[in-house]
């Protein structure tokens, strides 16, 4: 039996991954216990999605623990031991914000829980393939020393530099600058799957996100910028942006677009690699032009307000460069551009309101 266990598995990506890989053929495992729920309060709890997929996925069995919990780690990794071929770890407190509320929940859950996860796979099924999805937060504010331009609806990067065709590649250091504790603990968490990949072998990646998004996103003000966008578009609620005159620069990545890079990894793994993952130069935008395109989708004006104080080690501009990726996978293509993610996720927002 090949069995692929995704943690987080009612998260947005969590979810997909599961999806995704029922259809291939694998028996899918997820662990979810809903702390997300915890960090942002019952609108952003992930049980309407464990649901879902409970009633949908044929073969889908879920466990509802917490990845931290050694003991329940063991029991789960024993039980299946050498049949698990694939570990896709999506689990983590993923806020800036949050996790300066609460450094030791934020730091365990994303460093210890990941240590936990990957030392089960090292005594229990060496040989599976361990995929991290870590964040671009590991490169701290090192991103908005760039040379910056303003432009009447963003922030853009200057021309002459090399980044500006591609995005920012994975040679930018994460080190000398400000992370905020979250990225911090997703540091920790990356350089410990790097270390599983070249000290002992295994086969593991750091897939170092931008914006992930799609329909399956529980959007919460502290994290889920254009699911928690269009739920505001959608129900009329107060939206804030903070800072940077709302033309920070983000690239959005379709949940199934990122799930397919994630299963090319798999196909053809390698040994410690990682990988800036995002909707690069391909799809991306500033929060003034997402407010319009949300706008434009929805037939509605947003109710939301400036405030000139950004959050603390927040991107000016983001764009992943994707190219390493795309070199080792050329198979591997975008299906879904901005606006047919937007439109996505509002479709399902507007759904899932109805039904309540």
């Amino acid at each position: 039996m090949s069995i692929a266990i995704v943690t987080g598995s009612a998260g947005l990506i969590g979810s997909e991954s599961v999806r995704f890989l029922a259809e291939k053929g694998l028996t899918v495992v997820g662990i979810d216990n809903d702390l997300r729920k915890s960090f942002f309060g019952e609108e952003a709890s992930t049980d309407w999605n464990r649901r879902r997929l409970e009633q949908q996925v044929r073969g889908y069995s879920h466990v509802s623990a917490d990845i931290r919990d050694e003991a329940a780690m063991e029991a789960l990794f024993a039980k299946h031991g050498r049949d698990i071929e694939l570990i896709i770890h999506c689990a983590a407190q993923p806020s800036h914000d949050w996790a300066a509320k609460a450094p030791l929940v934020d730091f365990t859950v994303n460093a210890n829980g990941t240590l936990v996860l990957l030392e089960k796979t090292r005594r229990h099924c060496p040989d599976a393939v361990f995929i991290y999805l870590s964040t671009n937060k590991v490169y701290g504010d090192t991103p908005n020393r760039l040379p910056l331009r303003e432009t009447e609806t963003r922030w853009e990067l200057d021309t002459s530099h090399p980044y500006a065709e591609h995005g920012i590649d994975e040679s930018m250091s994460i080190d000398a600058s400000m992370h905020s504790l979250f990225g911090v603990s997703k540091v920790s968490a990356d350089l410990m799957v790097q270390e599983y990949g070249r000290y002992f072998g295994m086969r593991t990646a750091c897939f170092r996100g931008g914006c992930l998004t799609g329909p399956g996103h529980s959007g919460a003000q502290l994290h889920g910028f254009l699911s928690y966008l269009v739920r505001c578009g959608v129900a009329g609620t107060p939206y804030t942006v903070f800072g940077y005159k709302a033309k920070q620069v983000r690239d959005n990545i379709h949940s199934h677009d990122l799930v397919s890079a994630l299963w090319h990894f798999f196909q053809k793994p390698r040994v410690a690699e990682v990988y800036n993952m995002g909707g690069s130069r391909f799809s991306n935008c500033s929060m003034l032009e997402a407010i319009a395109l949300t706008e434009k989708i929805s037939g509605r004006r947003m109710n939301w307000t400036y405030v000139d104080e950004n959050r603390a080690g927040d991107h000016i501009w983001w764009v992943s460069d994707v190219r390493r990726f795309q070199s080792h996978y050329p198979d591997w293509k975008y299906e879904y551009g901005l606006e047919r993610t937007l439109r996505e996720i509002h479709d399902a927002m507007v759904e899932r309101t109805m039904s309540r």
